[in-house]
């Protein structure tokens, strides 16, 4: 069995609170590590929450115990790693325009660029496409997301902040 192998065991495996986009799509997954052969063989997962304390993690962690039970593979150890922090930098293309499809406005710019995270948005609506939106709540219904209305089409949506 291969890294590769792996990693595409776990390309099915969706977040639970976004189930348009998958763990590898998020860029949760941050490493992937086989050893030892037959009996023996062991994979090893490191992930990285989305934010510290993410309800997910628990259900994400057990998705891919099943997966890789799924395939044989009885020797799972999960790493939770908290360092260096997720970032929406981390996020795949595919999966941003997938969020997109999904009706969630996806993160607009890198948070690693200086003063990034102070920035004021200009969030589109993921409907109509409309730059004429207004932030509702900055707190969504999960950490990772904000409220946001647009002005044109008049519809409610989530926005996944950049962070």
């Amino acid at each position: 069995m291969t890294k590769e192998k792996v990693m595409e065991w776990l390309s099915v495996i969706t977040d639970p609170e976004i189930p348009a986009l998958t763990i590898l799509d998020l860029g949760i997954v941050r490493n992937v590590e086989v050893s030892g052969s037959g009996n023996d063989m062991a994979v090893k997962v490191a992930i990285t929450p989305t934010y510290s304390g993410c309800p997910a993690m628990d259900v994400i962690s057990i998705s891919i115990r099943m997966a890789l039970a799924g395939h044989g593979v009885r020797n799972v150890i999960i790493e939770n790693k908290i360092s260096p922090a997720w970032t929406t930098d981390w996020m795949t293309e595919e999966g941003k325009i997938k969020l997109k499809a999904y009706g969630i406005a996806p993160p607009n710019r890198k948070a690693f660029r200086a003063l990034g995270l102070f920035e004021e948005d200009k969030v589109a609506c993921p409907r109509c496409g409309s730059e004429e939106t207004e932030l509702v709540s900055q707190f969504g219904p999960t950490s990772c997301k904000a409220l946001y209305k647009c002005l044109s089409c008049k519809e409610p949506f989530e926005h996944f902040k950049c962070h």
